[in-house]
């Protein structure tokens, strides 16, 4: 079994931090682990979220706590030296990236060759509209809007060649959200071009985790039989962000696989 998408920011870049989700992952049962961190952690990648930060005086404040925090070189010598031991785990890592479509050139020249088992791209943000943060902050959105954009974004991302997975691919129903409208299209959409591209998709309970009133854990069942059809990878994961949650519903999101 696989957890494929494990957030290690609430922790130093010791050998100690890390090895609490190995311990975690032998308990669970998984074979692998893909450990990563958020693009926007890094100095490099401040420029990114200009916009995003002009939008919304919270993710400007957000932005302001976590943005930036570290330098790249940091997390690659980390990577190096985790590679150097030997776990009872096979641990891979990588980096889960913001997809901004202006932002291509950037995330191109700031991931490649650098090294990275894996690069995962993940739509938080529909336009400049921070979706996932709070549920107050969808007030005053026009939802059909914000789902069109959130899709739209995410068949760019599936077609621009810089990821290997799309994070999540579902999550913007996190607060309960929906459309007046029908996503069949968009998810047929999204499934042939994440088939095109050799990308995988992230079956993940990190949404359900946070939101278990209102949110699906995983994806919803009709973008799981498109993925499906057009013999997408689906690849389970818990989203943690802390050790003890490694490895969380991972078998439940294997048994709702098509």
């Amino acid at each position: 079994m696989i957890d494929g998408h494990i957030h290690i920011e609430r922790g130093p870049y010791t050998l100690e931090w890390i090895q609490k989700f190995v311990d975690k992952a032998v308990e669970e049962g998984l074979d692998e682990i893909r450990l990563l961190e958020h693009n926007f952690r890094f100095e490099e990648f401040v420029p990114m979220y200009d916009s995003v930060r002009a939008y919304s005086d919270f993710v400007d404040a957000w932005f302001r706590r976590v943005g930036g925090v570290r330098k790249l070189d940091e997390y690659l010598e980390l990577i190096e030296h985790v590679r150097r031991q030997k776990y009872p785990v096979e641990i891979k890592f990588g980096m889960e990236v913001c997809y901004f479509p202006k932002a291509e050139e950037m995330t191109r020249e700031l991931t490649q060759g650098k090294g990275f088992d894996f690069l995962l791209g993940s739509v938080h943000f529909a336009g400049d509209f921070a979706f996932d943060h709070t549920a107050e902050l969808w007030e005053g959105e026009d939802v059909d809007e914000v789902f069109r954009n959130y899709y739209e974004d995410e068949i760019r991302l599936a077609k621009s060649g810089l990821f290997d997975g799309i994070g999540h691919p579902d999550t913007i129903k996190l607060f309960g959200h929906r459309p007046s409208f029908s996503l069949t299209e968009y998810y047929e959409r999204l499934a042939e071009e994440l088939a095109k591209s050799g990308m995988y998709a992230d079956q993940n309970s990190g949404a359900e985790r946070r939101c278990p009133d209102t949110a699906e854990l995983g994806m919803n069942a009709e973008l799981l039989r498109a993925l499906k059809r057009h013999g997408v990878r689906i690849i389970t994961s818990s989203d943690a962000h802390c050790p003890e949650d490694v490895g969380d519903k991972i078998r439940e999101l294997e048994g709702l696989l098509p």
